[in-house]
């Protein structure tokens, strides 16, 4: 299912080798850039086992499945593996249900060698929910990141370019991906859906990778001379920093990966998201003069120096100028619910 369209790009995601999933370095985890980690996992025994064979693969994860049910979306063939929109945006092209892992498991064997299959998607299930004992044989050491380990297991499919706020680690370790990845200036260029009706709760990239209209979407042109590419094998992990938009090709027809999110900025923090809706309801349409004054404060209270907007005042009265703590957080949401449930 390799995108001819862009088997051009020669920007390779960065590689880096010899790293242990026992001790990762510090460069890795703090990396502001996307880094290909060969071979990261390849000792992993599900690795090994879908080295075998995927039947193996198949065999081991049932040894750990208990029942938990999980979330699985199906497309038919026609689509191609693409789960996004209908035609008019006006819901999605795939079907969503509850159902266990060994039925997704059978649906994928029992089409695994068709020539065009239906897409089958299980996606972001907790690791431990759904498989739990498995992460004492396969799993990296995080240190104290304290991260959300998820499992993602299919078939040939395609994820639109979307991005997402926590730092990543994706392990392929059944079957074979490609991502292509842009940086996050690459927004315009990238053509964003609706906000608030997404395939998966992300924002995603509207542009077909597969077959792109450029004379519809003329600037994607633009955005794939920043593109990076990493096609993976299994074993290989891919570092994709907070906020890089990254498309995600199954090309096998059984796929697992297990990804490890975290975030930098303490718990007690909001979310950025949040934010952009509530400049969405209050900001966007002022007159522009107004809108112009408003971007003068927020690059002086936000994008700035965090502490230079209130240093010229006492300590004591620097309030959410000052360090946000957990106390100032509360007091700060206290605020906002407050003036939003006037």
């Amino acid at each position: 299912m390799a995108n001819p369209a862009l088997l051009n790009i020669t920007q390779k995601v960065k590689e880096i080798e010899g790293c242990s999933p026992q001790s990762l370095p510090a460069e890795v985890l703090n990396s502001t850039e996307p880094l290909l980690l060969k071979g990261l996992v390849k000792d992993w025994p599900l690795v090994q086992a879908g080295l075998r064979s995927d039947e193996e693969a198949r065999d081991y994860l049932r040894k750990f499945y208990q029942g938990y049910p999980v979330t699985v979306s199906t497309n038919v063939p026609e689509n191609r593996g693409r789960f996004f929109y209908n035609d008019d945006f006006s819901q999605m092209n795939f079907a969503t249900h509850t159902a266990t892992l060994d039925m997704v498991l059978d649906k994928i064997f029992e089409h695994k060698n068709d020539t065009l299959p239906p897409s089958i998607y299980v996606g972001s299930t907790t690791l431990d929910a759904c498989l739990p004992g498995m992460r004492a044989e396969n799993d990296l050491n995080m240190n104290d990141l304290n991260p959300l380990v998820s499992i993602w297991v299919g078939n040939q499919t395609r994820v639109p370019a979307h991005y997402d706020a926590p730092e990543n680690i994706a392990c392929v370790v059944i079957g074979k991906r490609r991502f292509t990845l842009f940086p996050p200036n690459q927004i315009e260029n990238l053509y964003p859906g609706p906000l608030d009706f997404t395939p998966a709760g992300q924002v995603v990239s509207v542009v077909d990778f597969h077959n792109p209209d450029y004379e519809k979407f003329p600037r994607f042109k633009t955005a794939l001379e920043s593109a990076l590419v990493a096609d993976m094998e299994p074993g290989d992990a891919l570092l994709i920093p907070t906020m890089w938009w990254h498309h995600v090709e199954g090309l096998s027809s059984f796929n697992m990966l297990v990804n490890y999110w975290w975030r930098l900025a303490p718990k007690y923090m909001g979310q950025a998201v949040t934010v952009l809706n509530h400049a969405i309801l209050s900001i966007r349409d002022l007159p522009e003069h107004e809108k112009a004054a408003w971007k003068h404060i927020f690059d002086y209270y936000i994008f700035g120096d965090s502490k230079h907007a209130g240093e010229h005042l006492p300590e004591a009265a620097r309030g959410s100028l000052g360090e946000i703590d957990e106390m100032q957080s509360r007091k700060l949401r206290a605020l906002l619910l407050n003036k939003l449930n006037r």
